[in-house]
């Protein structure tokens, strides 16, 4: 008996033959095999630039040119579903759409979906390209377009031509600091998705609060002696992003961390921060903020879990990912101290 694999690339051979004899019917089979012989399979060969199929079948430009513009009308029919409407990251049309668009590629991009406070899709852009196994990120790049655009939130997006769908450290920590460069901003991350040829994995997941605004980080002008209005869950939140910032900064001033952290309150901290703005957490993204190593801050993680600081929470969508959380009486404190003043 055939293995599946075998089947699977018996079929798409069967496939790209029928197709390519719509146009070169004496050449189809001889063409279909270079094709897949150089790129594999459909979904990567639905995925190259017009130089990388002419290298191939040069010979057939007019295969070439359909190929390309068919997978024009196939991303163009997905994308067009998006508009309109407000994008959820789970949505299963926006991951076809990625799937479709970037999941196959040879290199490492980053996508970007501009959104309205409605999440409305205001723009759709490729904004940097990398290597095969690595891509830079430009913080200055993304939020000055998403200042021109007015967007209230984005939706980071990046493929991995490995195929192997798991964030890396580099993904994790890259979407922590555009998530705290965001939030002075008043631009929300709303989700980072990987995207491979066949998988979607998204390091943020706010699955459960779709719509829920999060707390505006602007400031407020009074004249002298004028009447204030006082919030108390805001000067909380305020006093502990400041700690958040006062610490970030510090670290990078004395250049060495691994001296001057401390470790478990700066998780406590980011833990109360996403808590107050309604976030969730992973403890993996947790792990992130601290200022060692992640082998230690995940024994770290557990020790505030096992000591009762903490809970784990169980992802209802993924069953291998894990929230982390504040329990309700070091949270109440926690908020008692932060209104009494900023360290």
């Amino acid at each position: 008996m055939a293995s599946p694999k075998a089947i699977g690339s018996s079929r798409q051979r069967s496939v790209l033959v029928h197709f390519i004899a719509t146009i070169e019917p004496e050449r189809c089979e001889a063409l279909a095999d270079r094709l897949l012989v150089a790129f594999h399979s459909i979904s990567r060969i639905w995925a190259q630039s017009p130089e990388a199929l002419a290298r191939v079948i040069g010979d057939a430009p007019q295969v070439a040119e359909v190929i390309l513009e068919a997978r024009k009308l196939a991303t163009e029919s997905l994308s067009g579903c998006l508009r309109g409407i407000s994008i959820d990251p789970f949505d299963r049309r926006l991951r076809s759409y990625l799937i479709m668009s970037m999941g196959s590629l040879s290199d490492e991009r980053l996508r970007i979906l501009f959104l309205d406070g409605g999440r409305h899709l205001l723009a759709d852009e490729v904004l940097q390209s990398g290597t095969l196994a690595q891509l830079a990120i430009y913080p200055r790049t993304i939020f000055r377009r998403a200042l021109e655009l007015n967007a209230a939130g984005l939706i980071l997006v990046h493929n991995h031509p490995s195929g192997d769908h798991r964030p890396s450290v580099e993904d994790i920590e890259a979407t922590r600091k555009l998530e705290m460069i965001g939030r002075s901003l008043n631009v929300e991350i709303i989700d980072h998705i990987v995207v491979t040829s066949t998988h979607c994995h998204h390091v943020i997941s706010n699955d459960t609060l779709a719509g829920t605004p999060i707390p505006s980080a602007s400031f407020t002008l009074r004249s002298p002696g004028g009447p204030a209005r006082i919030d108390h869950g805001d000067i909380a939140l305020a006093n502990a992003k400041a700690a958040m910032r006062r610490r970030l900064l510090r670290q990078q001033l004395i250049g060495a961390p691994e001296l001057f952290g401390d470790p478990a309150w700066e998780m406590l901290i980011d833990l109360f921060v996403h808590e107050c703005e309604r976030k969730r957490l992973s403890i993996s993204a947790l792990c992130v903020t601290s200022s060692i190593s992640m082998s230690s801050a995940l024994r770290l993680a557990q020790r505030l879990c096992d000591a009762g600081i903490t809970r784990r929470v169980p992802d209802p969508i993924d069953g291998r990912r894990t929230f982390i959380r504040l329990d309700p009486v070091i949270a109440h404190r926690m908020r008692a101290y932060f209104e009494a003043g900023a360290e």
